[in-house]
């Protein structure tokens, strides 16, 4: 009998378990699929990422930037739709390692789809926050001090914590609330509200690309590329590209390193899989398209911002608004803020609605209590207790942790998801030739091998100190897999049985 910490989930089992009465309801088309994942993507890069990555790393080559992280996506997309139309459950990559890599590697994922989910969800509220401020400040309205942000920030400069005068930020608060009520309600319920907040966005961005058109300024592109074109890393030591004075890297690439963030949530779709009416075909199609869509749109406005305004008068708070009252459209502020606060509403209702299915799929292996995460009541049929928790979780860190801290530990874990996934795939073809693949990702094992290597650039171009909140993040995990889950797991209890 092999090591009971690298024990493979039977791919049969999996399938075994779809069933049973203890899963979600399928009610999503390959339509409300892909709006899903546009709702995930779209927001953050493009409202708050390409101010500053335009003006401290890219400048106006982050069109390319959004190329080059758009391109290690599509690898791992592909990678994301092949296995979700072979195990089209509930738990994402997590379920994907399981089946692959053993329990050890799935826990590692699963932990890690924890930290993008719940500390992107917390990332995203801040960044409504701020938009919505910006909003009532339209006509007049500003919160008491106390109510707006974290009580606490990292001063970059001065390498310590200081005090903000703030208590905690109230927005940030109320937003995560009515988002966690929305999702306990129900998946269609859910998926109607992403759907109309998707619509708007979508109308605000188009209208940025239409009228911003008219107002770029050709010299605004030149220099294209102020920083060169690399902006590569190894644990904070720059190998190609120009050197900035705090010892991070500069460039094109280091442009994508940062605004990878942006195209966080893509995967969320294959968390769906489970809801969906024809996984098979519809998750490949939500993955893919709301991918293309997304990339397209964030690779147009960065055209449109960086020629309307010189690189070094973007503005790094609200780029988009500010690029049209620099250029004499006031007005326009007030449209792009109901577009960034819809849009961002839309992303943190789809990174919250995604974990607690990974917890759900978690729980029925016996990793994490099943009385608890795993609970679908028939009223609803949605994991309501981990979504209440996953809510006050989201909820205390927008409220007292400053943004930076929540952003830069965003990055790394997704990367390592989908180093994972793609090297599954490698796996996968080896060990089971047999299964039933209703898509398949093309030019295989290229597309999987260039997976894993754009994703590990990116990786070793951020920052050394995400690699070490990794590791924390990791450690907390290995405590309770060890702890709790390695004695309690589903394939743990078949062993026993299993011995005479």
């Amino acid at each position: 009998m092999g090591n009971p910490l690298f024990a493979k989930k039977p791919l049969e089992l999996c399938l075994e378990e779809m069933k049973g009465e203890n899963r979600l309801r399928r009610v999503l088309g390959p339509v409300r699929l892909s709006s899903l994942g546009i709702g995930a993507i779209i927001g953050t890069g493009i409202f708050v990422l390409t101010g500053i990555a335009a003006h401290d790393k890219a400048g106006p080559a982050l069109s390319l930037s959004f190329c080059a992280a758009g391109l290690a996506c599509v690898f791992a997309a592909f990678c994301y739709a092949e296995f979700a139309s072979m195990v089209p459950i509930a738990g994402s990559a997590y379920t994907y390692a399981y089946v692959t890599l053993g329990e050890l590697f799935a826990w590692i994922i699963g932990w890690d789809l924890i930290l993008e989910y719940a500390v992107g969800s917390a990332t995203v509220a801040h960044g409504w926050s701020h938009y919505f401020q910006d909003f009532i400040g339209i006509f007049g309205l500003r919160l008491p001090q106390a109510l707006t942000i974290a009580p606490f920030d990292f001063d970059t400069a001065a390498g310590h914590f200081v005090r903000t005068g703030s208590v905690f930020d109230l927005p940030a608060i109320v937003i995560t609330a009515i988002v966690t009520w929305v999702l306990v309600k129900g998946i269609r319920e859910s998926a109607t509200f992403n759907a109309l907040m998707v619509g708007i966005k979508i109308a605000i961005v188009l209208f940025v690309i239409a009228v911003g058109s008219f107002f770029i300024d050709p010299a605004n592109w030149r220099p294209f590329a102020p920083f060169g074109y690399g902006g590569i890393s190894f644990f904070g030591h720059t190998v190609w590209g120009q050197t900035a004075p705090d010892g991070t890297a500069l460039g094109m690439l280091a442009g994508a390193a940062m605004i990878f963030f942006a195209y966080i949530g893509f995967d969320s779709v294959s968390t769906h899989a489970e809801e969906a009416r024809v996984p098979n075909r519809d998750v490949p199609i939500g993955i893919i398209s709301s991918l293309l869509i997304s990339t397209i749109l964030y690779i147009a406005v960065a055209v449109v911002l960086t020629g309307m305004v010189p690189r070094d008068r973007i503005d790094i708070n609200a780029p988009v608004s500010n690029a049209f009252a620099q250029v004499g459209l006031p007005w326009a502020q007030f449209i792009i803020s109901i577009g960034a606060v819809a849009g961002i509403t839309s992303v943190l209702l789809v990174m919250m609605l995604s974990q607690p299915r990974v917890l759900l799929a978690m729980a029925r292996d016996g990793l994490v209590p099943p009385g608890f995460v795993g609970d679908l009541p028939e009223k609803f049929r949605t994991p309501w207790k981990s979504t209440i928790l996953t809510g006050f979780f989201v909820a205390l860190m927008a409220a007292l942790l400053p943004l930076r801290i929540l952003a830069e530990l965003v990055n790394i874990g997704t990367l390592l998801a989908f180093v994972i996934v793609c090297t599954a795939v490698l796996i996968m073809r080896v060990t089971h030739p047999e299964a039933e693949r209703p898509f398949k990702t093309p030019f295989f094992p290229l597309i999987p091998i260039l997976g894993i290597l754009s994703c590990l650039v990116l990786m070793f171009s951020l920052p050394v100190e995400n690699w070490w909140r990794l590791l924390g993040w990791l450690a907390i995990g290995f405590l309770i897999y060890f702890g709790y889950g390695r004695f309690h797991s589903v394939m743990a209890k078949r062993r026993a049985a299993a011995k005479p």
